[in-house]
């Protein structure tokens, strides 16, 4: 019995859009399996990892009565892959198995029962819903996701914080030795939200956010986030912990600063990177009158130096910095020119960008 019929193009979209979170080892069995749930002439995917659940519908054709099931996500990715893109897929179901057929090629895959699958249990108190458009929340958490902590004991630093107030989204993201902050502002007022999104749910928004102008609605609720966009439904529970206070941490009122091209003085750290060694990222800067000279060395005794013309008049500065944060922030930021306040050798940075006076990102020094 042909349960359904469908583009395979159109099919694999829809799985590869909600297969991102399915982990391939995991306790649960069925948590690498995709929830397919079929009524009328359309179906519904879903994937969970029991803190986050992606959900969208394709619209199909075939068999209209109501079927579901689940099946591996990613073996059925693969082989959809495997298949030409113009192809009509064909699907049926019986007796725990899935076959899937596409011209003269046939698959028989397991099953589990759809009644097994652990759905998340949504929150009753979401707060009223905002949008703002998909090109502008993916460029904030492109300029601000380097600065997540990677499995950091202080698990609140392990994600971005998400503050909604007013007419500004604001969103910061820190490991303790630097912080990025971003903002854009919002087309309606909204009641203060604030909120902390873990770092795989970041990264899968990152993934799934389009560059395009159509709007992302959000909703926070005490434990839960939930997002609606591009035909698909997202729902993640929230870390909980006290985010730290990150306006005390953007420094204020440095003296120095000087403005300079992005991409000469990332070239030039990129240079100076390759003789610092793994377990130590440190590069020398020594700001002076005119000059920037950039210095790495490591425990054979090489060395490299790099020197930048620059426009600057303030006082004698020889700081150290790790070299990859100076990288990760100047690799993530879409213009040309960059701007470096300094205070002295021992007090952090801040690199801002001219054109988006939403963008900070402080890094903090370190001994060389």
């Amino acid at each position: 019995m042909i349960v359904l019929k469908a583009p395979q193009h159109e099919l694999l979209e829809a799985l590869q859009a909600v297969a991102g979170i399915v982990e391939r080892r995991h306790t649960l069995p069925i948590l690498a399996n995709v929830l397919m749930r079929k009524s009328a002439d359309a179906i519904e995917f879903t994937t969970s990892d029991l803190e986050i659940q992606v959900r969208t519908n394709a619209t199909l054709g075939g068999d209209t009565g109501p079927w579901s099931c689940t099946v591996g996500a990613r073996k059925l990715i693969d082989i959809l892959r495997s298949l030409p893109g113009d192809q009509v897929v064909a699907l049926s179901a019986a007796q725990s198995k899935l076959t899937l057929t596409g011209g003269k090629s046939r698959f028989t895959l397991q099953t589990l029962p759809a009644e097994d699958f652990p759905l998340v249990n949504e929150s009753a108190d979401f707060g009223p819903a905002f949008g703002v458009p998909q090109k502008v929340l993916k460029a904030l958490i492109n300029q601000v996701h380097f600065a997540m902590a990677v499995h950091d004991i202080r698990y609140y630093l392990n994600g971005i914080l998400f503050v909604a107030e007013g007419k500004t989204l604001t969103l910061v993201a820190t490991d303790g030795h630097r912080l990025g902050l971003a903002q854009a502002e919002l087309e309606t007022e909204i009641p203060k939200q604030e909120v902390i999104l873990p770092r795989k749910t970041v990264l899968e928004l990152q993934r799934l956010l389009k560059d395009e102008d159509t709007v992302i609605e959000m909703r926070f609720a005490a434990n839960q986030a939930k997002f609606a966009f591009s035909g698909l439904e997202f729902v993640t529970k929230l870390v909980e912990g006290k985010f730290p206070d990150y306006n005390r941490v953007v420094p204020k009122n440095h003296r120095n600063s000087v403005t300079l091209g992005r991409a000469p003085l990332l070239a030039s750290l990129q240079r100076a990177a390759i003789l610092t060694s793994d377990k130590f990222k440190g590069v020398r800067l020594n700001f002076d009158p005119g000059t920037l000279r950039i210095a790495s060395s490591n425990a054979e005794q090489e060395e490299a130096k790099e020197e930048l013309e620059i426009d600057y008049g303030g006082d004698a500065i020889e700081v150290g910095f790790n070299v990859t944060y100076l990288m990760d922030a100047l690799g993530n930021i879409g213009a040309d020119m960059v701007k470096v306040e300094l205070q002295d050798g021992n007090s952090s940075a801040l690199i801002t960008v001219p054109e988006q006076p939403g963008f900070k990102y402080v890094v903090m020094p370190m001994r060389i």
